[in-house]
């Protein structure tokens, strides 16, 4: 039986996290999209001022997944946490991964004393949609995104 352990992620995790963005950007379709560094990468997350945090999912001591946030204000709700991504290697799902992360992503949320989590979908991932219904999500047909490149 593997063991699968959550924990915090360090520095040193950056460059597998990188792989699964990597992975993550060629299931949507858009492997071109991705544009940041490794060392800006690193440094957003555990430089001087994080901007991101994020939970690792180990199995057998190899990242197989992770879960990176960081929180985003609201002048109506106040302080919530924003799910950049949860991403779980192909080749290991559906061992549970997904929901310890996603578990421990609550348990942030309320240590922190937030308002709640959010985050974004691709309209056609269907198995991203069966996920999050598991948690009794409730999903926005009101607000479009606002993109701006700059």
């Amino acid at each position: 039986m593997p063991s699968i352990t959550i924990r915090k992620a360090e520095s040193k995790d950056c460059d597998r996290m990188l792989e699964l963005v990597r992975e993550l950007a060629l299931y949507e379709r858009a492997p071109q999209e991705v544009t940041v560094t490794a060392e800006h990468f690193r440094e957003s997350g555990f430089g001087p001022n994080p901007v991101w945090w994020a939970f690792v999912a180990e199995e057998d001591g190899r990242i197989q997944g992770f879960a990176l946030y960081y929180i985003r204000y609201s002048t109506w709700k106040g302080q919530k946490m924003y799910l950049e991504d949860i991403i779980v290697t192909e080749a290991a799902r559906g061992k549970g991964l997904g929901s310890m992360l996603m578990d421990a992503l609550i348990i942030e949320t309320k240590e922190r004393k937030l308002q709640g989590m959010t985050w974004q979908v691709l309209n056609w991932n269907e198995p991203a949609f069966n996920f999050y219904r598991k948690y009794n999500t409730r999903f926005d047909d009101e607000w479009v995104n606002g993109i701006l490149d700059i």
